[in-house]
């Protein structure tokens, strides 16, 4: 079956809306490119490593024909499903993302995104129907929803309009979603003290600043590429940095102690940002 995302994540299609339809192009908005990646490596050679499947009881390696799917259904007891099975539940790729409906945006919670691609036009033909649809959605606050395969499954997306072009988020399965309740049940909502509120939200506007995307930065990649590049160049490993030691502040007899405190360090002028 072909996959409507192809390897290198491009995709090409059209956006559909009863009878207005334009070519569309569509790239994911995030990338994993730059993530540090290591090969297992057999130490005494410095070749590759590379696994195979073996019988779990037998030890022995299973050939590529003789490996199956299976559905467990008991200890040591699976349904296995052919190939010719499970092709005819595949769906066929899509190139339409159709509108089928319109919801306001603030009524589909965050916990329901999946993965954002960027949809711009794919010519300039299609750019007047293109930002009629993106700004007619903006105007009355609403997100498009559509069907599409993507990722070899048939998902629901939610077009969003943003600037110039419009965000597709995949959205999650329902069945991927676990309900808050359950888990917030046991939690205290009553009202907190409101002295305590009101030093919290004096540690909040004390803290208050931009988005910056440095916030997060991945610290330990850095290290592993400092390392690498240490390793290259012959250089002997520099020694694990130890963390940096608190003042032990001592036993805190209550909360409003505790952020009385955290004020008073607030303001010292060694505190580091």
């Amino acid at each position: 079956m072909e996959d409507a995302m192809p390897a290198g994540g491009f995709w090409k299609g059209y956006l559909k809306l009863s009878l207005v339809t334009c070519p569309v192009a569509m790239q994911p908005a995030t990338s994993d490119s730059g993530r540090l990646r290591f090969h297992t490596l057999n130490r005494r050679t410095g070749n590759r490593v590379h696994r195979q499947y073996v019988d779990a009881v037998t030890g022995k390696r299973v050939a590529d024909e003789d490996q199956a799917r299976g559905y467990p259904r008991g200890e040591a007891d699976h349904v296995i499903l052919e190939e010719e099975e499970l092709d005819a539940v595949a769906l066929e790729s899509t190139r339409t993302i159709d509108i089928q409906e319109f919801v306001p945006s603030d009524r589909i919670g965050w916990i329901w995104y999946d993965r954002p691609h960027f949809l711009v036009p794919d010519d300039k033909v299609a750019e007047e129907a293109f930002s009629v649809i993106r700004e007619a959605m903006r105007a009355t606050s609403t997100v498009g929803i559509a069907r599409l395969v993507l990722y070899r499954r048939e998902r629901a997306v939610m077009l969003l309009p943003r600037g110039k072009g419009i965000i597709l988020w995949t959205l999650r399965y329902g069945d991927e979603v676990r309900d808050e309740a359950e888990y917030f049940a046991g939690a205290d909502g009553s009202k907190p003290d409101g002295e305590a509120l009101k030093l919290v939200s004096r540690l909040i506007d004390s803290r208050t600043a931009g988005w910056d995307p440095r916030l997060v930065e991945d610290p330990v990649q850095d290290r592993l590429l400092e390392i690498i590049e240490s390793k290259r160049k012959g250089k002997k490993r520099a020694a694990k940095a130890k963390p940096e030691e608190t003042e032990d502040s001592g036993k805190v007899v209550s909360i409003i102690d505790a952020l009385k405190r955290s004020i008073a360090a607030e303001r010292a002028p060694s505190r580091k940002r």
